[in-house]
């Protein structure tokens, strides 16, 4: 190859998925390659602010980046009281109409990604995603796929069904009969789709295929499991997290200094929640730590911020966690495997999706702890809180998994197995 190689980078709508995809572009890009990203309406900005280039699918009437961010909140709001519930109450409330949402999102694309990809003409395309796209199956190219979510994303008879929320050994059959039955329609509609466009039906549940090519599971080796059928090692490769480079970050003054610092964040869904996390800034009151809070774009929201708390709508997280001694954050995988790969100590507040296997994960690989979203009083979140924060054993713990993951960058393992791919 007489130029860079071109990858085009297709995350999903989330910052999670589109943060792990710029750390494997940065190292990428220290390698020679021309990393690239598409867009979803509403992440225009995002990847130019790291330098990539963007490539952006087009706006539609009622698709702008404003109608997309106006549905999400909508959907978001009517969905907030399901987040209390448990993960199998949670699969016809929640998980399905989540799907459908995402499925008819994947055939709207469709056409306008065929169309980008056949202009951009990459060497090699990264996915990371819950739902495969048939574009990037015709592109003509090897595509790899990211396991940015849960390990439990890729089923294996020794592991808990993805999104359960369950422990190695526990009775799933409750779980995988109901998970069937919320999801039969919208697959159904989902195998019609991928008919149409030359692909194969994919089984029950299932939404995303392995890659052919090449998968990089953003699991370290301190969470993993132990698989009935080990995976292929050639096509399946595990990382020791996917942290990206961010400025370092300089510590706001709090008008009470002093005490461990701690990193709160519930993601762009979690944020929405005002009323929970107002409640929570009354128990950080009355800890002697100071919390930076991410409260996304709803900053408003709060009028009356106690004097160890300070609140922002954006963070250089992996630069703000490098510095905390506790991370409170719902479980998404993002911020999961950037406290691990920092050796902070995780307290997981899960309420949907993968954030409840990652906070039975936390707990059960001893480097985190979990807290029911719905169950939880001043004094247990207090208590958990300091309990945390004074476990000496697990932040020793902690260091061993830092130290592996550091001498081990997830970032620079998935931009070789990717720049292998083209040699």
């Amino acid at each position: 190859m007489n130029r860079p190689p071109e990858i085009a980078f297709f995350p999903e709508a989330s910052f999670g998925a589109a943060l792990n995809c710029v750390g494997i572009a940065q190292a990428l890009q220290r390698q020679g390659a021309n990393p690239v990203f598409i867009c979803h309406a509403g992440f225009t900005g995002v990847f130019a602010e790291y330098g990539f280039k963007e490539y952006h699918l087009p706006d539609h009437p009622g698709s702008s980046a404003e109608a997309i961010a106006d549905y999400w909140q909508d959907f978001i709001n009517t969905h907030l009281p399901h987040f209390d519930l448990s993960p199998l109450a949670q699969l016809d409330t929640y998980v399905g109409p989540t799907w459908r949402a995402i499925v008819e999102t994947a055939i709207a694309a469709e056409d306008d990604l065929a169309r980008l990809l056949a202009q951009i003409r990459p060497d090699a395309i990264v996915l990371d995603n819950v739902i495969m796209f048939p574009a990037i199956a015709n592109a003509g190219c090897p595509w790899v796929r990211i396991v940015s979510c849960a390990e439990t994303e890729i089923p294996d008879a020794a592991v808990p069904p993805y999104l359960s929320g369950l422990a190695p050994g526990e009775d799933t059959g409750a779980f995988d009969a109901a998970y069937a039955a919320a999801t039969r329609d919208v697959h159904r509609q989902y195998n019609a789709f991928r008919k149409r466009h030359g692909l194969h039906a994919l089984p029950p549940g299932i939404f995303l295929e392995p890659s052919e090519d090449l998968n990089l599971l953003l699991a370290p080796q301190a969470v993993r499991y132990e698989r009935a059928e080990p995976l292929d090692p050639e096509r399946f490769v595990f990382l020791e997290g996917c942290v990206r480079h961010e400025n370092d970050y300089e510590l706001p003054r709090f008008a009470v200094e002093g005490g461990p610092l701690v990193y709160v964040g519930f993601g762009s869904l979690g944020a929405v929640d005002t009323d929970l996390i107002k409640r929570m800034l009354a128990v950080f009151q009355t800890i002697p730590a100071r919390f930076l809070v991410n409260v996304g774009g709803l900053i408003e929201a709060y009028d009356s911020v106690p004097d160890n708390v300070h609140l922002a709508s954006w963070f250089p997280q992996p630069s703000v966690i490098e510095q905390a001694a506790l991370v409170i954050h719902h479980g998404g995988n993002n911020t999961f495997c950037e406290a691990l790969y920092h050796g902070v100590p995780s307290l997981v507040m899960p309420y949907c999706w993968d954030g409840h296997d990652n906070a039975q994960r936390a707990e059960g690989a001893g480097v985190g702890r979990s807290i029911n979203r719905a169950g939880w009083s001043d004094a247990s979140l207090r208590a958990a809180i300091v309990d945390v924060l004074e476990d000496a054993s697990m932040r020793r713990r902690l260091a061993e998994v830092a130290r592996g993951m550091q001498a081990d960058p997830g970032t620079s393992r998935a931009a070789k197995g990717i720049l292998d791919l083209l040699d």
